[in-house]
């Protein structure tokens, strides 16, 4: 093959290339949100509560171990499920338990959910269990927001700094 048809084939395929880029940079139109509507997005991880109490080892225990595993506590690797509840305009729009993660379930329970709603004033109401407890809620907020069409509300977790941040 000559170098002349070789360049004009690769002139060909850059073409096509280029308005393979074009089309889809301005087509199909994406919309993340329809007109009129905001989000809510509940988002975090947390490590919840150890499944059970630490525990000092008896004398007799201690020697059937290796030397190098002697240690006078022993505690539970694995930590409780968290029970999360969502409620948007006082209906209950979510619930679920999380489990953690991890090979030993010893880690954070992750969570990321959208809730795409009609913008303008929200009553939210947030509430979270990690303690084990069957009944009640360890962490709960309420607020009261105005959301903007196309606006984005998080709504994350932080138990050092009290619990639900809205942002």
């Amino acid at each position: 093959m000559n170098a002349g048809m070789r360049y004009f084939g690769q002139g060909i395929v850059y073409t096509l290339f280029a308005a393979m880029i074009w089309y889809f940079s301005t087509d199909p139109v994406y919309t993340h949100l329809e007109s009129g509507k905001a989000e809510i997005k509940l988002t975090f991880a947390h490590a919840a509560k150890p499944k059970g109490e630490c525990r000092t080892l008896s004398s007799k225990e201690l020697q059937k171990l290796a030397p190098n595993m002697r240690q006078p506590r022993v505690c539970p690797r694995q930590r409780v499920p968290i029970y999360v509840e969502l409620e948007i305009d006082d209906q209950k729009t979510f619930n679920a338990t999380l489990e953690a993660s991890g090979l030993s379930g010893d880690g954070s329970a992750k969570i990321y959910r959208r809730f795409p709603v009609p913008a303008g004033a929200h009553k939210i109401a947030v509430r979270l269990r990690d303690s084990g407890r069957e009944t009640g809620f360890d962490y709960e907020t309420k607020r009261d927001v105005m959301l903007a069409a196309g606006q984005n509300l998080t709504v994350d977790f932080k138990a050092p700094m009290g619990g639900f941040i809205f942002e």
